[in-house]
């Protein structure tokens, strides 16, 4: 009960599709990749710009 199967998957998809449409649908999905990419970006742009710890001092 825990996971979903294929079957109910595919009923999402579809529901998903009669409510919003093939293109609004894809165009919801390209912002959300969109905005997934700015996330790893802005995670990997922040761990550039911390300073690299000095194990000896513990600082």
């Amino acid at each position: 009960m825990g996971s979903f199967s294929l079957s109910h998957w595919l009923v999402v998809m579809v529901v998903a599709l009669i409510l919003f449409g093939r293109g609004r649908l894809s165009e919801t999905m390209g912002d959300f990749g969109k905005g997934i990419r700015q996330f790893r970006k802005g995670i990997r742009e922040g761990e550039e710009d911390d300073p690299p710890r000095d194990p000896a001092s513990g600082k």
